[in-house]
């Protein structure tokens, strides 16, 4: 029947999309078409979510035996170990990229250099300590639902530069070619529709943090993909893989801002 097949491929591009976001020891699909890459896009704030709650688990695990601040380092040494750091790399490369040059050419230059520079080390490091600080600062339940929020909807924001900037470097040669394109409106509603459902049950079973902070937590994380987004546009044209790791580790840590900050 028509509506099987269809959930075997949208079970399908989900498992694409936890295969290019995690390390995790998946198995591996038959005939594989370049395209659905790009079409697993919509999976990848549920993706998110989903990193989220294993991180979350594992900051609720250590809290019970040691302080809040082992907790927040060994929970964001979790995630770095589930992604690979994946977005941690794009944010340092686009540190250095972006801080290095005045250029667009020299700046995509050096974002293709796998060795680490100043500008991608105090980055780096200044979003680690960022991200341990904010998270210690919480209480163990609003924690869990900042990781689940910050690491769901911090994909969401890196999807929304898909949709409003070209690809600025070359096609030919990027990490991901397959996502080097532009998004449609109705693919980023679609994303955004898959997370809700988890997001309101996270709600629903979890302390509710109150609507100031998330209202603030939301504003923020809308402000940082903006400001990624007129960045990136300004300084390189458009986005790049590891301009959309950077936008995710900043509306993450944008994410923790706003519900610490009440």
């Amino acid at each position: 029947m028509k509506w099987i097949a269809r959930l075997r491929h949208e079970a399908r591009l989900l498992l694409v999309a936890l295969q290019f976001l995690t390390r995790l020891p998946l198995p591996k699909l038959k005939a594989f078409q370049p395209e659905w890459l790009e079409l697993s896009a919509r999976y990848f704030p549920l993706t998110g979510f989903l990193i989220g709650l294993a991180t979350a688990a594992v900051f609720a695990a250590l809290s019970f035996i040691f302080n809040p601040w082992v907790a927040a380092i060994g929970s964001t040494l979790f995630s770095i170990l589930l992604t690979g750091a994946f977005h941690e790399d794009g944010l340092a490369d686009t540190c250095d990229g972006l801080g290095g040059s005045f250029t667009r050419e020299g700046a995509l230059q050096i974002m293709k250099d796998s060795r680490l520079g100043t500008y991608g080390t105090l980055g780096l490091v200044m979003a680690l300590a960022l991200k341990v600080a904010l998270l210690a600062s919480l209480p163990l339940e609003t924690a869990v639902v900042a990781l689940l929020l910050g690491h769901s909807v911090s994909r969401l924001g890196s999807l929304l530069l898909l949709l409003l900037l070209d690809y600025a470097g070359d096609p030919e040669h990027a990490k991901a070619k397959p996502l080097a394109t532009r998004l449609n409106q109705l693919q980023l509603i679609y994303a955004s529709a898959l997370l809700l459902p988890p997001l309101l049950l996270t709600f629903i079973l979890l302390p509710f943090p109150g609507w100031k902070p998330l209202a603030l937590s939301g504003l923020l994380m809308l402000l940082a993909s903006l400001y990624m987004a007129r960045l990136l546009k300004r300084k390189l044209g458009g986005h790049t893989g590891d301009g959309l790791g950077a936008t995710q580790q900043l509306t993450e840590i944008a994410c923790y801002l706003g519900i610490a900050a009440l």
